[in-house]
């Protein structure tokens, strides 16, 4: 379903503020650490996300009334720009699970650093992440590493899908633990990107890297 801002009606300040134009970039409200209530912000704000369906299974628990089956779905959004989101749904049909798993994506919307922080590779473009970083969900863990330009996704097929809506195009990774779980995995990958933006470095540092504030 395409978004329509005219018939749009926020329920918070801050939705108001992007109806009105006083807010136009998603980028204002990660920093000043404001929490997104909305769908429409961020649809309005990044009108060019993708979704990819990574995992759909079949989850079935017991209950009183009998046995309950229900399907998870996991989901990944991106602009392949520097924007990417990880989420889960879970409804007894697979369309509604696959609607909540995108809003939860949505909702869970980062801005991933990129640029180009392998030393053998001096082409200045913002293909790869610019350091080391590791993301670690239940058993599973993930490290991305720089990668110079031509590399493309060392990394599985769950790891290939979020970097690629996040706009990396070059890195090396290596995982461990029960990869083959798709959510474990999918969230360890997310995990890393997290920690992207939370090392510390000096500007003159990130300008040498090219990397994306």
């Amino acid at each position: 379903m395409s978004f329509n801002m005219d018939e749009w009606e926020p329920k918070t300040k801050l939705g108001e503020q992007v109806k009105a134009g006083i807010i136009t970039d998603i980028d204002e409200i990660f920093q000043k650490g404001l929490p997104i209530m909305e769908l429409e912000i961020v649809d309005a704000l990044l009108p060019d996300l993708e979704e990819e369906v990574m995992d759909v299974n079949l989850v079935q628990r017991m209950h009183k009334s009998g046995r309950k089956v229900n399907f998870r779905v996991i989901v990944a959004v991106g602009n392949k720009n520097g924007y990417v989101g990880l989420g889960q749904g879970k409804a007894r049909e697979v369309g509604p699970a696959i609607r909540k798993a995108v809003d939860n994506a949505k909702y869970n919307i980062i801005k991933v650093r990129r640029g180009c922080g392998d030393w053998g590779c001096v082409c200045g473009r913002q293909h790869t992440v610019p350091f080391k970083v590791t993301g670690k969900v239940s058993s599973v863990q993930v490290t991305l590493r720089p990668a110079p330009a031509g590399v493309g996704l060392a990394i599985g097929d769950v790891g290939k899908t979020i970097l690629s809506l996040a706009g990396i195009k070059d890195v090396w990774a290596n995982a461990s633990g029960q990869t083959q779980t798709t959510v474990n995995f999918a969230n360890a990958v997310f995990e890393a990107l997290k920690e992207l933006s939370r090392v510390k470095a000096s500007e003159q540092d990130l300008k040498n890297m090219g990397v994306i504030q």
